[in-house]
């Protein structure tokens, strides 16, 4: 039987909607709805414009309905960390929600760790320490904006979107698991850290299991479009957790792999937490059936949409098709960045912050041709992936063969080939819509049309085409002599 699942997959730059049709083992996308996302800038802060972000899903919904009148459930899919604050009375939106990259969080670690420290924070937490993650976040906004936090409860962003739309108030665990407040085991909130830091209780809402269901299209929309109580699902609603679903791997595989977009998120999939203290640039977020992504962030494709938003931003229309051309053209390892660097973390002016890096550290940084640049993107995000995956390996007792990289990213075969040469290892890349994939299958396994993740990867392997990048070996010497000089910055 034929089955229709609206997700809206919602990343840093831009959010879609999509249909997937789900017949005889197979899945079929449809795009049906996309539009821009970003920051906004107010006064120094950086906010994400909610209301717009609600009003282009009931957008999609919208257009959903001109396709097919026949869906069977809708799910959100975002990034994670960030929330909104609703009043807890009138579940009114109290303010817009701050972006993770608002550097507010910066001046109050120390006032945080002197309370608890950071290493008792991922002994408790298993989550890797990011300035951003909810914990520092929200501390930050009760020093600042306590009235904020009056009669107030907390949804992160997914939730907060399908709360919207119909859903039930509650926040889903992969999400919430990404920070630091969460206990890996229970999947409930840490009240001790909690207390120790002064937040108040009350604003933690309930937490529920990804692949349940959880609530129904308002009424307002059943109205509006003549349809029925369509149900709204909890799927892994951090865009990482429904993407590594969709990872093209049979059972028994033994996997790594790269969630690659905006971020890259290069981990392998455990049955419990690793709570080693000494691995702490690895973290312990949730998956889909009862699993943990064992994961490291990298900075990613955040590298490359800077840089082309540096290029228009003079006035020089650049596809990143035009920008790999350019790479491709340029010599490879001639410069080397750390793109997990902090100094690349705030938006704006990438391309001279490749140049003064390349700069400090040695290298004719203000010679650095356009291609240059982003070859050097290229060649050292290549780099930092062996690095994270020889990290991953000796910390798990692993030797891998093959990186599975999914998503976005994967269209990128300048960073597909680059990531098997620096690495010497074999990429499988694809699928590209893998977060969207695993929403759409997660919704089918809340729907019980699906039975649990062995048969959700089937499908995927059923219905979607991979591409294998081979690590060349003529350059070996010099990618490992590359590798020598890029893990000393």
């Amino acid at each position: 039987m034929k089955k229709h699942f609206l997700a809206f997959d919602l990343g840093a730059s831009s959010g879609r909607g999509i249909i997937g049709t789900l017949e005889d083992g197979k899945l079929a996308l449809q795009e049906i709805h996309r539009f821009e996302n970003g920051l906004k800038n107010i006064n120094g802060s950086f906010f994400w414009d909610f209301p717009s972000l609600v009003e282009e899903i009931k957008k999609g919904i919208g257009k959903a309905f001109e396709v097919t009148r026949d869906i069977s459930a809708i799910a959100i899919d975002t990034w994670g960390v960030d929330y909104v604050l609703f009043d807890r009375d009138t579940k009114e939106v109290k303010a817009l929600p701050y972006h993770y990259r608002d550097e507010r969080t910066l001046k109050y670690l120390d006032e945080i760790w002197s309370k608890i420290s950071k290493d008792e924070i991922y002994k408790r937490t298993g989550i890797q320490f990011m300035p951003f993650n909810t914990l520092y976040q929200l501390y930050a906004h009760m020093k600042e904006k306590p009235e904020d936090l009056e009669n107030a409860v907390f949804l992160h962003i997914p939730d907060a979107l399908a709360y919207m739309i119909g859903g039930d108030f509650t926040t889903e665990y992969t999400d919430a698991s990404t920070g630091n407040l969460l206990n890996p085991y229970t999947h409930e909130w840490d009240w001790e850290i909690i207390d120790t830091l002064g937040l108040p209780r009350d604003i933690f809402p309930k937490i529920v299991e990804p692949a349940t269901l959880g609530g129904t299209l308002s009424t307002e929309l059943q109205q509006k479009y003549g349809v029925g109580a369509i149900p709204i699902v909890k799927v892994g609603t951090h865009d990482t957790a429904s993407a590594v679903l969709a990872v093209p791997a049979a059972d028994g595989d033994d996997f790594a792999y790269i969630s690659c977009g905006t971020w890259a998120l290069l981990g392998a999939e455990l049955n419990a937490p690793s709570l080693d203290v000494s691995a702490q640039t690895f973290t312990n977020e949730g998956g889909v059936g009862q699993t943990i992504r064992y994961l490291t962030n990298i900075m990613g494709c955040w590298l490359l949409q800077e840089t082309r938003r540096d290029f228009i931003a003079k006035g020089r229309k650049i596809s990143f098709s035009e920008m790999g051309e350019l790479s491709k053209a340029a010599e490879p390892l001639k410069y080397l960045i750390n793109p997990n660097d902090s100094f690349f973390t705030a938006p704006e002016n990438m391309i001279s912050r490749v140049k003064e890096f390349a700069a400090m550290h040695g290298q004719n940084g203000s010679a650095m041709s356009d291609g240059e640049v982003i070859r050097a993107i290229h060649d050292s995000l290549g780099l930092c992936f062996r690095v994270k995956l020889t990290e991953l390996g000796k910390i798990l007792g692993k030797n891998y063969k093959v990186l599975n990289i999914i998503g976005g990213g994967t269209q990128d075969d300048i960073l597909m080939q680059s990531a098997a040469d620096a690495g010497n290892i074999t990429v499988v890349a694809g699928p590209i819509e893998a977060t969207a994939i695993g929403n759409i299958l997660a919704q089918a396994m809340a729907c019980k049309v699906v039975a649990n993740i062995s048969e959700a990867r089937k499908i995927v392997r059923d219905s979607f085409d991979v591409v294998t990048y081979t690590p060349s070996q003529a350059n070996r010497n010099k990618y490992d002599e590359a590798f020598e000089k890029f893990i000393k910055f």
